[in-house]
């Protein structure tokens, strides 16, 4: 059984799609279509129903993925254990993180990291924190640097490197800008534009509001925090941002509620991790120190 065909058979059930599964492994569909038949030969089962264009998998592709992906897993892992066998760091590291986080936390840690091991293939992939850590725990992405779980799953190991304080806000014109206090009560009445309701940050909102007996009032809803910043900047609604991102052009509404996430890394616990892969969590941590103790010693 080859190592390749596995990873044509997680790649088509986990897009849905032949066509998808070779633009991710960088195949032609005739490729991954060859890998997929020469498995379904070897195993005497069939893998997918092909309707039309779409692909679905069987009841025996159902049961197999799990042990798929743990075999693919374990190959991933022995190249990691010898590679940790010499001190060299090179080769691919893919890595997740979320839109703000790359924007805003990662850029001097990448550079850094180019410079001192120019050898490491990068693969960054932007999506959801929350899509991240799926991909993590399925074995996709070997480290993603997100917004933390408050729950993460039992297969997830987190650390966090950055506290990131929320704050409350709305454009200068928004009836409850300027005023010296704003109650929950208030705050609620009135439309929100904030993240979808599966992020880890919509979370934090709304499990502090519904302790307080407050439901919200939604406007709007994405998932991009600079869509969310420019939608409370015309007007159209508070919402809630990290401090670093808000800016002179909103206004903090003086919400009796300190609210605040964590950003880090999140890592799958029975997974080897390879040399580029350790190496940037050294530089992670090491940035968020420094990080740490610049504000404490300007403060």
């Amino acid at each position: 059984m080859e190592l390749a065909a596995l990873q044509a058979f997680l790649a088509v059930a986990d897009q849905g799609s032949f066509s998808v599964a070779a633009e991710r492994l960088y195949l032609t569909q005739p490729a991954i279509s060859k890998r997929i038949k020469a498995l379904e030969e070897e195993l005497e089962v069939v893998l997918f129903d092909r309707i039309g264009r779409r692909v679905r998998l069987t009841h025996a592709g159902e049961v197999l993925l799990p042990k798929a992906r743990e075999l693919v897993l374990q190959a991933q892992d022995m190249k990691h254990l010898a590679s940790n066998l010499h001190a060299e760091v090179s080769g691919p590291l893919l890595l997740g993180t979320s839109h703000h986080i790359g924007l805003h936390r990662l850029p001097p840690v990448l550079r850094r990291y180019r410079t001192r091991h120019p050898e490491v293939e990068l693969d960054i992939r932007f999506m959801d924190s929350e899509a991240a850590c799926r991909e993590v725990e399925k074995g996709e992405l070997e480290l993603a640097v997100v917004t933390l779980p408050t729950r993460p799953g039992a297969k997830l190991e987190t650390r966090v490197l950055w506290e990131d304080p929320l704050e409350f806000v709305a454009a200068p014109e928004h009836p409850l800008a300027g005023r010296r206090s704003v109650s929950l009560a208030e705050l609620a009445r009135h439309p929100a534009v904030l993240p979808g309701p599966t992020t880890y940050t919509r979370a934090i909102l709304e499990q502090a509001l519904a302790k307080a007996g407050y439901p919200i009032t939604l406007g709007m809803s994405t998932n991009y925090l600079e869509t969310l910043k420019m939608l409370a900047e015309i007007n159209l609604g508070w919402t809630l941002l990290p401090a670093t991102i808000c800016g002179e052009s909103l206004r903090v509404l003086p919400v009796p509620l300190r609210l605040s996430r964590q950003l880090g890394v999140v890592t799958h616990r029975q997974r080897t991790l390879s040399n580029p892969a350790r190496a940037l969590l050294r530089l992670l941590s090491s940035q968020a120190s420094a990080s740490t103790t610049a504000r404490t010693g300007a403060g």
